[in-house]
């Protein structure tokens, strides 16, 4: 069992427990999930299986698109409706127009702290684990990047916002920035991840009703690669790992038997040498 699943997760779940669940249901040990959705947000969850389980952070490299919702006056520990409330602020008087200015703001390279409630490990230990036990420690800023944000909604004290964006960026914490440009505090109610990359909501499925006829094979995971069919001596070539001759493809390509079987994903380096950098198969 081979291949990526496209869950819609649910609120009150973490990605973990979706991943639980599936291997209960399918009797599968080896499966992982691609990019963490706190339990509060639902959305696009990419469950990976199997030998797919190789490819996840190749997956997770794609950029990702949110639609999340923010109410403005209250700041929470957790940075999100789960969390104590531990300030509040008057919202000034703001108009669309205002919003979206601020909003714009953000677009491009944009500096972030991991949030204590967080996944990030330290040591070995989750920084949500510390953040329990009201232990708060030093994190390192990141860049990530912005690269498309839009105002849906702006009513009273929420504002409803789209916004597309590289891995590794915490909507959460974009909400608090948001809100301290707008000169108050807030939290993040609402968030649904969309997109990963090509892969859509829309083809998604609740863990409850997916089955096995739903699993996508890892060719049409990673078909935003150059696909590449081997013949029989360079996928014997390429199942020992040797460096292969291509011309006129991209930096990154995944070659295939001719049963369009995953067999390593090559990156260029010189001229036209590709070597491999993940063998799938």
């Amino acid at each position: 069992m081979d291949g990526v699943f496209l869950i819609n997760k649910p609120k009150n779940l973490t990605s973990r427990d979706v991943v639980n669940a599936l291997i209960k249901k399918f009797n599968n040990k080896k499966m992982g999930h691609v990019g963490t959705l706190d339990p509060f947000a639902t959305g696009l969850l990419l469950v990976v299986c199997g030998k797919a389980t190789k490819i996840a952070p190749f997956l997770e490299d794609n950029n990702k698109h949110y639609i999340a919702t923010l109410k403005l006056g209250e700041a929470t520990d957790t940075l999100d409706n789960t969390g104590k409330v531990i300030k509040t602020k008057e919202v000034p008087s703001l108009t669309k127009r205002k919003v979206e200015k601020v909003l714009k703001l953000f677009l491009g390279d944009l500096p972030q702290i991991p949030p204590m409630y967080s996944a990030v490990k330290v040591n070995g230990v989750p920084l949500y684990k510390l953040a329990r036990q009201n232990i708060e420690i030093p994190r390192k800023e990141r860049v990530v990047k912005i690269l498309n944000i839009h105002l849906i909604k702006f009513k009273k004290n929420l504002i409803r916002f789209s916004i597309d964006c590289s891995k590794g960026t915490y909507i959460r914490v974009l909400g608090e920035q948001i809100a301290e440009r707008l000169n108050t505090v807030g939290h993040l109610e609402e968030l649904t991840r969309t997109k990963i990359g090509t892969f859509n909501l829309k083809s998604a499925k609740s863990y409850k009703n997916i089955t096995k006829d739903d699993l996508m094979s890892i060719t049409h995971a990673l078909n935003f690669y150059d696909i590449v069919v081997a013949d029989e001596k360079t996928t014997i070539d390429i199942k020992n790992g040797k460096t292969i001759i291509l011309e006129n493809h991209q930096d990154r390509v995944l070659f295939v038997d001719n049963q369009n079987t995953a067999l390593a994903i090559y990156e260029k380096t010189i001229n036209s040498v590709y070597k491999s950098i993940r063998g799938v198969n």
